[in-house]
């Protein structure tokens, strides 16, 4: 990985390209906070060399207290958050950039006060699944990060001695299909293969990640080809309903692989293992009681499977086609009663699973915001044959916000879910996720009673096609901070500098 260093700090906001400060720190101070899970008063003081905190005060400090020409900020009544950690995004640079890139990707997750992204393996071509494959995706990635961006590897057929390899390079974790992924180059695993990197990884300071679903043999309804353009055998109604669709891949699907990981975990029992993108409420006490037996496994779940339901998507509307799938609304409800469960939850963090494509994969109707008026009539609105993927990443925040209001959850928790719990699953826990002395002085400067609609004007990522164009969300993003710079304003743009400052996190995860 020499060819391909950790680009050095751009100097923050207030230090001379010479490292002269003209200031030593800056200053950011609000009556509303949320450090270390706790919400209070704050003041928070960042270093301008090193881009750190230096010191925090629970209380809002006067500027007088600081030496005269301190750049300093009274942000109340606004919230003073940690900057949040997606720890699920798919960036899809190289290969398949006109899909997205770390240029759009990025700037996106700016603007909803994400400061540090962690890029999935595949999409990308070559896929994260070589130790070559990495640094053709970090020289991808030079001078193009609005934010800071981790990566993590991934499992496929036959490269389990590829993974050591990829530890050493900084790669925060691995993933792995159970199923299909819809890509070739990223074939599905076997249990054998699963084993195999098991043992492989079981004494490496790393995390093995699951896309959990498999195809038990529960229905006609149902197909080994449900992921790629073949519909099922037998399916349940129209190709272009969503109902038909959903009755393609049931809760059985996360419930079964689910048990296929846990069958496993023994293998190495030392090896933090996880669900991403977790749907169905019913795997939950597979994971509890796994959980109860000492088994390291946890879950994440996303903003679409919190926020959109099946009995509201449209005929046609393949924006909301992910696998696993939205499902209805009682199951979102279940989720959101698990996610608030104290303390023992079975489900620790809150991603988006950004998974963008060209509009002309969706095949959307010319009827629905985001089509591109490409695709024939015979499969117009086909769900079978639609990309799976939500495009989100940004967004997470505003829709926590939005539909949190309704059940009483607090800025504590979307903290909880989003900073600290995303930060500490990819190792990054002493430098991200949360506002203490020592992290990066990463912070979201969020008005909780703005509001704002979705449309393409706040679609940063690359291709604007979303299921949550036209919807409402309230809480809006202000400002946000990357180690003590301010890289975005909502009614300035980004930073003055023009140009990103974001770092690629490759530092070998420690024990």
């Amino acid at each position: 990985m020499d060819a391909y260093p950790t680009p050095s700090a751009t100097p923050p906001s207030g230090v001379f390209a010479s490292g002269v400060a003209r200031f030593q720190f800056t200053v950011l101070a609000s009556s509303r906070a949320v450090l270390s899970g706790r919400f209070t008063p704050a003041t928070v003081v960042i270093s301008l060399a090193t881009g750190k905190i230096t010191s925090i005060f629970d209380s809002v400090l006067p500027s007088t207290d600081f030496p005269l020409g301190t750049p300093y900020v009274d942000y109340s009544p606004y919230f003073i958050l940690p900057g949040l950690v997606d720890s699920h995004v798919h960036l899809n640079e190289p290969g398949r950039t006109e899909w997205e890139g770390f240029w759009t990707g990025t700037r996106a997750a700016a603007f909803g006060g994400v400061t540090t992204v962690i890029d999935m393996p595949l999409n990308a071509i070559p896929p994260t699944t070589t130790v070559d494959g990495l640094e053709q995706k970090v020289a991808a990635a030079q001078g193009k990060c609005w934010v800071d961006v981790g990566f993590y590897g991934g499992i496929v057929p036959g490269n389990e001695r590829e993974l050591k390899g990829l530890v050493k390079a900084g790669v925060k974790g691995f993933k792995g299909f159970l199923i299909d992924s819809g890509v070739e180059e990223f074939p599905a695993v076997s249990s054998t293969d699963i084993a195999k990197a098991m043992v492989e990884l079981s004494d490496e300071s790393t995390l093995l990640m699951f896309h959990a679903e498999m195809v038990p043999p529960v229905a006609d309804s149902v197909g080994v080809d449900v992921q790629t353009s073949l519909p099922p055998i037998s399916p349940a109604g129209p190709l272009n309903e969503y109902s038909t669709f959903l009755a393609s891949r049931p809760a059985a699907f996360e419930t079964y692989a689910i048990s296929e990981v846990l069958s496993l975990a023994s293998l190495a029992p030392n090896l933090p293992l996880h669900i991403v993108h977790l749907s169905a409420i019913e795997a939950v006490p597979l994971l509890r009681e796994a959980q109860s037996c000492g088994v390291k496994i946890t879950a994440e779940t996303c903003f679409h499977y919190l926020s959109l339901a099946a009995e509201s998507i449209r005929h046609g509307d393949t924006r909301h086609k992910c696998c696993p799938p939205i499902r209805n609304q009682s199951n979102q409800d279940a989720l959101w009663t698990e996610l608030l469960r104290e303390n023992d939850s079975a489900i620790t963090t809150i991603v988006s699973d950004h998974s963008p494509c060209t509009p002309n994969l969706k095949l959307l109707p010319p009827s629905i915001a985001g089509s591109d008026r490409s695709c024939t009539k015979e499969v117009e609105g086909d769900f079978f044959a639609a990309w799976g993927g939500v495009s989100s990443v940004g967004y997470g925040l505003s829709i926590l916000w939005t539909e949190g209001e309704k059940r009483g959850i607090t800025a504590e928790d979307i903290v909880k879910w989003c900073c600290l719990n995303t930060s500490k699953q990819v190792g990054l826990e002493n430098q991200k996720g949360d506002l203490k002395v020592g992290m990066d002085g990463d912070v979201v400067i969020f008005d909780d009673e703005a509001t704002f609609e979705v449309g393409p004007d706040t679609m940063l990522f690359r291709n604007k096609c979303s299921p949550y164009q036209g919807k409402t969300l309230k809480g809006v993003v202000k400002e946000t901070w990357l180690r003590g710079q301010r890289i975005f304003q909502r009614d300035g743009g980004f930073g003055a500098k023009g140009h990103p400052v974001g770092q690629l996190l490759l530092q070998p995860r420690v024990k």
